[in-house]
């Protein structure tokens, strides 16, 4: 056999025997353009296929895995993970060149979904995809629609005919946001260049060193405002004792039903986020920052594209490299360690733990992973000192929230006030009362995993560790209000359905318990003793926080509310 005759050897990853459409690859190569060819890009480059034709077909994503290097099956399965991309088998319909998602989570729920899905169905079902769809973060709105990327508050058929017939579906900047040219002129990143880089820079330049940074923090006691809440002064300077380099991750992949604050300071004041995120990267010593924004916030992705390249071509001091990573649909990445696999191009899924992420992160570096809020509270700690933070609180708690307000409220909304406030508190104080009509009947204190709690118990500090003994948590503080017209049954049965949804497969006791209790929980008559043992499992054995958390809803209505049924024995 001759030399040009032998089999050729392939190459690693390179896809065996499959044969690559050629205006497929041209499509590819011209989507991707200059973008590199790295594997930690595959979920961008997935998008752009995705925006391109509002699907992908089974020839783009071979010729993605041959031109990324990649294997097929490796490219398919981080494909078909996420609930953004709509994969098209060959011979498979394409969808409509139109989706309508309608948010079926909670909040939505309350405020009518299922009457605007059946409405949207009958009026534009024939010409377009109506999609149920989990939280998409503007709760305070509902119901809310989402047509093409552009979301329709208090949305109707009307509503939506009009943007349909118009070709209205995408988003603008948000309104009245403060751009980097006004945020300089009040202030802004002042603090960032007064911050020493090192311990020898001279304090007559750097009038602030990063100890008392790091000591402000602590003072403070500012914690992770993203759900766990651990200490964020500890953990920067946990992280300034590993090894270089030191990597960012920002999580805000805002998923939780209920969870809205995010969004909402983001389209105020983005500039305050990013300079506390350098502030952050400075007294660390971080070498690269990735800020993982959920796919739902379009606008918040255009604007903070164009915000970050300006404040790059003019910085106000050295940066590092900041990287904006899209989010594909999945609640999961709210975790830290799956958010860290999904930056890298991988299915979102948990890590085992030890190595914690501040040891072994993004890309096998160690990582300081925060909540976009926590950073967003940094200038304004360091401006005006921890005893101003510490004063503020009631009921014996100090510091502030920001709780989401969504549900039977006159008016629902993001609402910083004092830490330990109680909901009676929140709802007369802020949110100007009950609706109309609507008695106080129940409450979720912590989005859709932290449990529910009757209005009995409605006078409960409202802080972190405050709520554990009644068997529910504050995570990221997102209140949903219920009333007397309001089944906490129904509302359970929601919760669980999103975990079901969104539970990433790969625990047993998660991937199973979720649906096995959806099934019981469907039941007219619910087995008391099958839920709780079927809950035990699930909390013990769980790898990650959503299936340790799934079970609250169900457990509080067994605990409060007998009231709405009678149980099996």
């Amino acid at each position: 056999m001759s030399p040009s005759s032998k089999p050729q050897k392939r190459r690693f990853g390179q896809n065996k025997g499959r044969h690559i459409d050629p205006s497929a690859r041209q499509t590819v190569r011209q989507l991707l353009d200059n973008m590199p060819r790295r594997a930690d890009l595959l979920i961008e480059a997935l998008h752009k296929l995705q925006d391109h034709l509002g699907y992908i077909s089974k020839d783009l994503l071979s010729a993605l895995a041959d031109e990324m290097n990649l294997s097929s099956a490796e490219v398919y399965e981080v494909a078909s993970f996420y609930h953004h991309f709509d994969l098209v088998a060959e011979g498979q319909q394409p969808p409509p060149p139109l989706t309508i998602r309608v948010c079926e989570s909670i909040s939505c729920n309350l405020a009518g979904a299922e009457k605007l899905i059946d409405a949207l169905s009958k009026a534009l079902g024939d010409k377009l995809r109506i999609q149920r769809v989990p939280c998409v973060g503007r709760c305070q709105s509902a119901p809310v629609a989402v047509v093409g990327k552009l979301p329709v508050s208090q949305a109707d058929v009307n509503k939506v005919r009009q943007l349909v017939e118009t070709g209205q579906t995408e988003p603008d900047l948000p309104d009245g946001y403060i751009n980097y040219k006004a945020y300089c002129t009040q202030g802004g990143y002042k603090l960032l260049q007064q911050i020493q880089s090192s311990e020898t820079d001279s304090d007559e330049h750097y009038p602030l060193s990063i100890e008392q940074v790091i000591e402000t923090l602590e003072s403070a006691n500012l914690r992770g405002l993203g759900g766990a809440g651990f200490p964020a002064g500890r953990k920067w300077r946990i992280l300034r004792d590993q090894p270089a380099p030191r990597l960012l991750a920002v999580n805000i992949d805002e998923g939780e039903p209920g969870t809205f604050k995010d969004r909402f300071y983001l389209e105020q004041d983005p500039h305050r986020f990013l300079e506390g995120t350098l502030i952050a990267a400075k007294v660390v010593g971080i070498s690269e920052i990735y800020i993982y924004l959920r796919d739902e916030y379009a606008a918040i992705r255009h604007m903070l594209e164009r915000e970050i390249a300006t404040l790059q071509a003019d910085p106000p001091s050295p940066l590092p490299p900041i990287h904006l990573r899209r989010g594909a649909g999945a609640y999961i990445c709210g975790e830290e360690s799956a958010m860290i696999e999904s930056i890298e191009g991988k299915r979102g899924m948990p890590r085992q733990r030890p190595p914690y992420v501040a040891q072994v992160g993004l890309f096998g570096h160690p990582t300081l992973e925060h909540n976009m809020e926590t950073l967003y509270w940094v200038r304004e700690l360091l401006e005006k000192g921890a005893d101003w933070f510490s004063r503020q609180g009631r009921n014996g708690r100090h510091g502030l929230r920001s709780f989401s307000v969504s549900g039977r409220v006159k008016n629902p909304g993001v609402y910083l006030a004092p830490a330990g406030i109680t909901l009676l508190e929140l709802i007369d104080e802020y949110c100007g009362g009950m609706l109309e009509g609507h008695q106080l009947y129940a409450y979720f204190p912590g989005g859709a995993s932290g449990g529910i709690l009757p209005a009995s118990l409605a006078d409960i500090p409202l802080d972190f560790d405050t709520l554990q003994p009644h068997g529910c948590f504050i995570g990221s503080a997102a209140i949903i209000v219920l009333s007397q017209q309001d089944s906490v049954r129904d509302a359970a049965l929601n919760a669980m359905r999103f975990f079901a949804h969104e539970s990433c497969g790969q625990c047993t006791p998660c991937r199973v318990g979720t649906e096995k209790a959806v099934h019981l929980m469907e039941k007219q008559t619910w087995d008391r003793s099958l839920l709780e043992e079927l809950s035990s499992v699930m909390i013990d054995a769980s790898i990650c926080g959503l299936g340790q958390a799934a079970p609250n809803p169900m457990l509080s209505v067994l605990k409060y509310f007998p009231q709405e049924f009678d149980y099996g024995e």
